[in-house]
């Protein structure tokens, strides 16, 4: 099997996929057209990617290409779409990365309430200002929103909690249940998240629904000089909102991603709520520690072992939620060459598509048992045609999905 690694991925997760006996090329810098080209000329069928974007133009230059792995959580740099409409599996590795997300989410709140970065910039200057930076307001028994509640979510609330804060979380998926295991309090909406926290911290994916979903409401609802910080995606917040809220409510932003960030490792920083003053910024790597790098990459050698072993694809994102399937035809036969061709062939010649398939074996190799999904309903004239025209066929059932 071909790997092309076309971002910047640990050795460790190199040997791994080496050692599955894979052809593996990699060549970290490739994007746009470079891409497709090298996905052409390598005929590869798996490609691995953590920024770098993939779209329809590189899939097509992949006639081969099978599967694309995001080498980290969330896959908004990839045109799912496109992947699903050429029968391309997408995976991610969520979780993996979520201790050191959460980590620096709380580097961030932790400098923002104790203003370490200006407090350094001051005595790099030479200026010692005790009397300015000795007013923190601390974090014990304040309130704590946390926006988004997946794995990074969790771990971030679990360190709220050893700082002695009461935590509040609103996510679409989470219920009652589950915030009551998490010892968190559930709200109902991010406004209400909003007005009831001293520090919010979001980690919500970045989808349709949540591009922009943290805007004028939301700050309004936030209490003046409360902490704003975001590690998930800076498309998730509408920037104007956030300059607003930051200059005429005090509110103090810890950011790790912004809507405007260089594509590459290093380039020019044009985002201006970066330089505003009450804003501490890195520099998109809150999942940069080698401790996540290495869980990331072990994920994704046991993606491709499991593809490769079985044609299964852990994690993947953009299979059919429901399928289209109403009827399942099950048809127990000898284990023989040509029987399911039979089948399927006159499924074809009646218009009726096949949605999924499973064909089981019995012990001895005798005889197996195929269950096909159908999204249409074969008549019983059919059923009849399929069954006599082939003397390997034990029994043809229909059934209602």
């Amino acid at each position: 099997m071909r790997v092309l690694v076309a971002d910047k991925f640990e050795e460790t997760g190199l040997e791994g996929l080496r050692s599955l006996g894979c052809e593996v090329y990699y060549e970290p810098k490739l994007e746009g057209e470079a891409l497709g080209w090298r996905l052409r000329d390598t005929a590869a069928e798996v490609l691995v990617v953590r920024s770098t974007k993939v779209t329809a133009a590189e899939m097509d230059q992949g006639r081969n290409l099978s599967l694309v792995i995001r080498a980290g959580a969330g896959v908004n740099t990839i045109d799912l779409a496109a992947a699903s409409a050429r029968a391309i599996s997408v995976s991610n590795c969520p979780g993996k990365n979520a201790v050191a997300v959460a980590e620096l989410a709380w580097g961030l709140i932790l400098a923002l309430d104790r203003r370490i970065a200006e407090q350094t910039a001051d005595l790099k200057a030479g200026l010692w200002n005790k009397a300015e930076y000795g007013r923190a307001r601390g974090l014990a028994g304040r309130t704590l929103g946390i926006a988004g509640f997946g794995a990074i979510g969790r771990e971030v609330a679990a360190r709220g909690r050893a700082f002695d804060m009461e935590v509040v979380a609103w996510s679409p998926s989470l219920t009652a249940e589950r915030a009551a295991e998490a010892e968190v309090v559930r709200v109902a909406s991010l406004r209400e998240l909003a007005s009831r926290s001293d520090v919010v911290s979001v980690h919500l994916a970045l989808t349709k629904e949540t591009r922009g979903v943290l805007g004028g409401a939301f700050f309004d609802a936030m209490r003046p000089g409360a902490l704003f910080v975001n590690t998930s995606r800076g498309e998730t917040v509408n920037g104007a909102a956030l300059k607003e809220a930051i200059a005429t409510k005090g509110i103090r932003a810890g950011l790790d991603v912004y809507e405007r960030e260089p594509s590459g490792g290093t380039g020019a920083f044009d985002d201006e709520v970066g330089r505003l003053p009450g804003v501490v910024g890195t520099h998109h790597v809150g999942a940069s520690t080698e401790q996540a790098q290495n869980a990331i990459a072990s994920e994704v050698v046991r993606i491709v072992a499991a593809f490769k072993a079985s044609g299964e694809v852990p994690n993947a994102v953009n299979l059919c939620g429901r399928s289209p399937a109403r009827w399942l035809l099950t048809v127990r036969h000898r284990d023989r060459v040509g029987v399911l061709a039979h089948v399927f062939g006159a499924l074809r010649e009646a218009g009726i598509n096949v949605q999924g398939t499973e064909n089981v074996v019995f012990d001895g190799a005798e005889a197996a048992s195929a269950r096909i999904q159908l999204d249409s309903e074969p008549t019983r004239s059919l059923l009849a045609k399929v069954a006599e025209g082939c003397r390997d066929i034990l029994s043809i059932t229909l059934n209602p999905l």
